[in-house]
């Protein structure tokens, strides 16, 4: 599968459309300090983790000078997420530590924010403003049963940390854990596939999701959560959208084919596209805004849109895809699909 995805994608700036989307739903900010100003670091420190590995994160540190600005912008960042602007908040608050990612697409830095006053930290996000990035994410906040936290402000994007077990390192540590419930972590694995077809999320290999363990009375649930939204909208391939085909997954696969019935996965396709189809009705506003957006924003060169309509065409039986313009003309016919291919009472 890594064959399919062959270069770097580009990345597509915020346009005039995407932007006023941006302010009409609160997703725009005016940030006191912007990803380029995070760049004016003097030294840098590879980051190893607990074990001694080299965790491909490197802290940076800034002159005194520019340490107090960055670091007061980066507050001021933390708090408009967190407390919506309300500085009495931030007293007991500090800027912990800045990490620089220089193997991800949009190079992100990482940030700890530390509460003196339990020595409790969390993590937030400052990138380079992607538009798939940006569009995967409010895909993911209205029609997965995840909300996401983002802003944006011109070449910007602020994200909140998404908790949970990274995917392959779930694989080596839990999934042989004779406690582990097979049944539902496999129906989970359906309808993440499902979900991420119908959205047309790519490149879901076990490194850019993550699995929550959630612990009830009688047995554990799972939810797998996409933390990697480059890849929004932009491949030609089909195979790219469905991660059962990445041979990273394979054990999760694996685990579906030994578990389930071909009936079972049915069922659990049509529960997931039962489930977004409520989700696009009960906002149908914001979503119909967004599908607009996207017709009218560049997000993936004419010769993917051409080559995935077509493939799309044939996978549904609906020759109207092949004669898409945009990914986001694509995107709309696949939530017509959810409709033609559900049963309702």
């Amino acid at each position: 599968m890594n064959k399919l995805i062959s270069r770097k994608k580009y990345i597509y700036p915020v346009e005039p459309m995407l932007d006023k989307y941006l302010r009409e739903f609160s997703r725009s900010f005016l940030m006191p300090i912007g990803y380029q100003d995070l760049l004016r670091f003097h030294e840098s420190i590879a980051l190893y983790d607990e074990q001694g590995n080299d965790t491909l994160w490197s802290t940076v540190s800034y002159d005194a000078r520019t340490r107090d600005i960055i670091h007061d912008g980066l507050l001021g960042m933390y708090i408009f997420m967190r407390f919506d602007g309300d500085y009495s908040r931030s007293r007991d608050l500090l800027v912990d530590r800045v990490d620089l990612c220089l193997y991800g697409n949009t190079k992100p830095f990482r940030i700890r924010i530390l509460n003196k006053l339990n020595d409790n930290f969390e993590y937030f996000y400052v990138k380079q403003a992607d538009a798939n990035r940006i569009l995967g994410l409010e895909l993911e906040h209205i029609l997965s049963p995840n909300r996401i936290g983002f802003f944006c402000d011109k070449e910007t994007l602020v994200e909140e940390h998404i908790y949970g077990i990274a995917g392959d390192v779930f694989v080596g540590r839990y999934l042989h854990n004779p406690d582990l419930n097979l049944v539902r972590l496999s129906k989970e694995f359906v309808k993440f596939n499902e979900r991420c077809f119908i959205m047309l999320l790519g490149d879901m290999h076990c490194a850019n999701f993550v699995v929550n363990i959630i612990m009830d009375t009688e047995m554990d649930f799972y939810r797998i959560r996409a933390i990697d939204f480059d890849q929004q909208c932009y491949e030609p391939k089909l195979k790219v959208y469905l991660p059962q085909f990445f041979k990273q997954n394979k054990p999760y696969v694996d685990l579906v084919l030994g578990t389930l019935s071909g009936d079972s996965v049915l069922q659990y396709q049509h529960e997931e596209r039962t489930l977004i189809h409520k989700r696009m009705v009960s906002s149908t506003y914001r979503l119909e805004s967004l599908i607009r957006t996207m017709i009218d924003t560049k997000i993936s060169p004419i010769e993917h849109v051409q080559d995935l309509g077509g493939q799309l065409s044939k996978h549904y039986g609906n020759p109207m895809f092949a004669s898409c313009q945009s990914m986001g003309a694509l995107l709309e016919l696949s939530f017509r699909e959810i409709e033609r291919t559900r049963d309702f009472p």
